[in-house]
């Protein structure tokens, strides 16, 4: 590189004040570099956004994890910012998408050369994690790894060459070789022998274990104090808050280890941690998981000068060899008590295990490590990136760039803490009408489906508004109200409705997909209380509860009874078919009215669920009729309101609900799920449109300024109130359309690799088992990737 031009890299990667252990190490990354660099350096980030954090420089763009635009927008922003380099810090978990694939959306638009340093590499990864590894591969000019081992498996697990791995240690401060006592002075530990562990607390911390072996650690030494050094994991304490932590101060008492254990429940800057590092005699890392590569505390305590004492997990092994540590097996207290005990006793072998590591760790300091990278990022000649002139895959546009964003603003404004409003004078909440049952029913649907999509603090706010409407909706004998006052009063006497099966249809929801397992009991209970008015309820009351019921057993697949429920109400839709069915109408009854494509939606996923054939055939049916009678070959022309279709009659035109473009969405994706007939996927797409102006009068329903759906197609145009039922409709039909289009990337990826005999065979080998299950005793690979980072 010539003198004096400056090489501008973008970092991918999470960024302070995000506090996790990536974010640290990409901030310490940037200043090592440019300490190497001497001014010839210009780092920009792509931070991945956290909603708690504003961000000044050196970040210049935001992404958030689930929003699959936001990766093309960076990739298209990163291209046009001259950019030389491009550093990507990898974690599966740090990214949305299967396995972290969105990344890997980026990385292929991007015209600059890429380098990725790897955080974590899985030793028998599932395939989807396989796959996301190899692209990121695939896509990197270079792809640095921390330890020996990574680079083994890299070549063996994923066969990646040689030539394109890099093995550059995880850096660690450059602090000098010190007395603690100078620092055990500044925390008021004088007189005091320290043990410290460090970093964002998680059940794999093995926390318990090092507690259950202080007892004989403080017999034999009274003075000790252990240390515990660090906040709840982010991801740990949105899931399951401080329950661990509270665990671990129960077990302090019930050891009687108050005077010996202290916990510091927070993010340390790093002159604190520093402090923390020199005060620490013994520095140790009980974690329960062999599978971490790497550790960037470990790195730190070895670099600093510690006695360490670990569990043998992949990074420690290579860390603590040749004397530099003592290892100890994983989940054993007496060994841990032991090995600590000899260190304390024997100041040769503190003071030799202290030199080994200090000695060892001088090759890592940051200073070093910023020369290593420098030296790779101003490499004289990167290859020349050249991206592919052709448009995006069905997938990527349709998914990512010609639907709107998925918002949650109208929906706000229509919602007061008691519930949502039926109705809106244009955008403005109607109180004269109150709050029905059946909208928050939907509303439940809504933000359950977003919630898994999008994991906003603001969806899981709404949802347990809307949640708590529907229990409160639910009588003592299971039945259901749905219209209430203003007033918080219910209707008496009210007509009859629906609302009894769109809330077993919520309830259902929550249980398929709950925002955290404690929803699942509540909504179970409610649900139990219910099951036994569902034969009384209307064809499309019906045909709600059966969808409730579906997800039911995609929860407790052993569900008996609800088996049972379920038989009984689709024999019963089936029972109606038959009965009303002529050769030119295949339809329920003798009218097409609202919500129709409800009917052969639940009788699809009732066919899959119970795997009968005879419903099947009845939805497929009934959905060629309806689409006969809706589809005209270009657009859909959903069944007017005003007049519906009488079998004989006319059909009527005008005015067409937002709900049957919703339901028609879900339709259509049950189709595909039973036939896979891409010929379904292409009509959901075309149902949604609807919303978007491919309809009778070429004009959106869905206004993109207020975020809000219009309620109707009529004769004149739109009508221009937005209230509930229309907005959740066009909510559902996006979120449904979102998830069809992961479908369309699984199905791109299974073509491609049904080109390949060797990777079709290796797909059905390790094509992996899901199993919906509550239960805490067995991880996923998700799971277990997310605690490791």
């Amino acid at each position: 590189m010539p003198k004096g031009s400056t090489k501008k890299v973008v970092f991918i990667s999470s960024f302070p004040p995000r506090k996790c252990g990536i974010a640290t190490f990409t901030s310490d990354l940037i200043k090592s570099t440019a300490l190497a660099a001497k001014g010839e350096f210009e780092p920009l980030v792509v931070t991945m956004r956290s909603e708690e954090h504003k961000y000044d420089d050196p970040v210049k763009f935001e992404i958030r994890q689930n929003v699959k635009s936001d990766y093309i927008c960076a990739a298209d922003y990163i291209n046009f910012s001259h950019i030389d380099l491009v550093s990507v810090q990898h974690e599966f978990g740090l990214f949305g998408g299967d396995a972290g694939s969105y990344l890997s959306l980026l990385l292929k638009r991007l015209k600059a050369p890429v380098i990725t340093t790897l955080h974590t590499v899985l030793d028998d990864p599932a395939p989807a994690y396989h796959k996301s590894m190899l692209d990121l591969c695939e896509n990197s000019y270079r792809v640095v790894t921390m330890n020996e081992r990574g680079v083994t498996m890299l070549r063996d697990i994923y066969a990646i060459s040689s030539r394109k791995i890099e093995l550059i240690p995880h850096g660690i401060p450059d602090l000098p070789f010190v007395d603690s006592s100078y620092y055990k002075h500044k925390f008021g530990f004088d007189g005091r022998r320290t043990i410290l562990t460090f970093g964002l607390l998680n059940k794999n911390k093995g926390i318990e274990v090092m507690l259950k072996a202080m007892p004989a650690i403080v017999e034999a030494d009274p003075a000790v104090m252990y240390i515990v050094l660090g906040m709840t994991h982010p991801s740990v304490l949105k899931h399951d808050g401080e329950s661990y932590r509270f665990s671990l101060q129960h077990m302090v008492k019930d050891l009687g280890l108050q005077d010996h254990v202290i916990f510091h429940n927070r993010f340390v800057v790093e002159e604190e941690l520093h402090n923390f590092l020199c005060a620490a005699d013994i520095y140790v890392t009980p974690y329960l998981s062999a599978e971490q590569l790497t550790s960037g505390t470990l790195s730190f305590a070895v670099g600093t000068g510690k006695a360490v004492v670990s569990t043998p997990y992949w990074a420690a092994e290579e860390l603590l060899a040749d004397g530099r540590g003592v290892l100890v097996p994983s989940g054993d207290s007496k060994k841990t008590a032991e090995a600590i005990v000899e260190i304390l006793s024997d100041d040769s072998r503190f003071y030799s295990l202290r030199r080994r590591a200090y000695d060892y760790g001088r090759s890592r300091t940051w200073p070093r490590i910023g020369q290593v990278y420098w030296k790779l990022f101003s490499a004289k000649r990167f290859p020349v990136r050249i991206t592919a002139k052709t448009s995006l895959s069905a997938a990527e546009t349709i998914s990512s760039i010609e639907v709107p964003e998925p918002s949650l603003v109208h929906l706000k404004k229509l919602t007061d803490d008691t519930g949502l409003y039926q109705h809106a004078r244009f955008t403005i909440p109607n109180r004269e009408f109150g709050y029905c049952t059946d909208d928050n029913a939907r509303a439940v649907i809504a933000m359950a489906k977003y919630y898994a999509q999008y994991p906003e603090r603001e969806a899981l706010r709404l949802f347990d508004v809307y949640l708590s409407f529907i229990l409160h909706s639910q009588n003592s004998d299971g039945t259901i109200r749905n219209l209430m006052n203003f007033d918080r009063s219910w209707v008496e006497d009210e007509p009859m409705h629906d609302a009894f099966g769109r809330v077993l249809w919520a309830f259902g929801a929550v249980m398929a997909t709950p925002p955290s397992p404690s929803y699942i009991s509540i909504v179970k209970d409610c649900f139990d209380k219910s099951i036994g008015h569902v034969q009384r309820q209307f064809p499309r009351g019906m045909a709600y509860s059966i969808l409730g019921m579906c997800d039911y057993l995609r929860q407790f697949p052993g569900a008996s009874d609800i088996k049972r429920q379920l038989g009984l109400a689709a024999d019963g839709l089936v029972t109606q078919y038959e009965e009303n069915k002529y050769p030119d109408w295949q339809w329920f009854e003798d009218v097409l009215t609202y919500d129709n494509a409800v009917l052969p939606h639940a009788l699809f996923v009732a066919g899959q669920t119970l795997e009968n054939k005879e419903y099947l055939r009845v939805a497929q049916e009934a959905c060629e009729f309806l689409l006969s009678n809706t589809y005209n070959g270009e657009h859909f022309s959903f069944i007017g309101c005003k007049g519906w279709y009488e079998r004989g009659q006319t059909k009527a035109t005008f005015d067409q609900q937002p709900l049957e473009a919703a339901s028609a969405v879900m339709m259509l994706r049950a189709a595909y799920d039973a036939t896979q007939d891409n010929r379904f996927l292409t009509l959901q797409r075309k149902a949604f449109d609807w919303f978007l102006g491919a309809n009778d009068l070429h004009i959106p329903l869905y206004d993109f300024r207020t975020k809000g759906c219009h309620d109707g197609l009529m004769a004149g145009g739109v009508n221009t109130n937005q209230g509930a039922e229309s907005t959740l409709s066009f909510m559902v039909g996006l979120l449904a359309i979102v998830e069809s289009y992961a479908i369309v990337d699984k199905a791109q990826a299974s073509k491609r690799a049904s080109q390949d005999p060797a990777k079709v065979i290796e797909q059905t080998i390790k094509k992996p088992v899901r199993v919906k299950s509550i239960s805490t005793k067995g991880k996923s690979q998700s799971k277990r990737v997310e605690e490791l980072a």
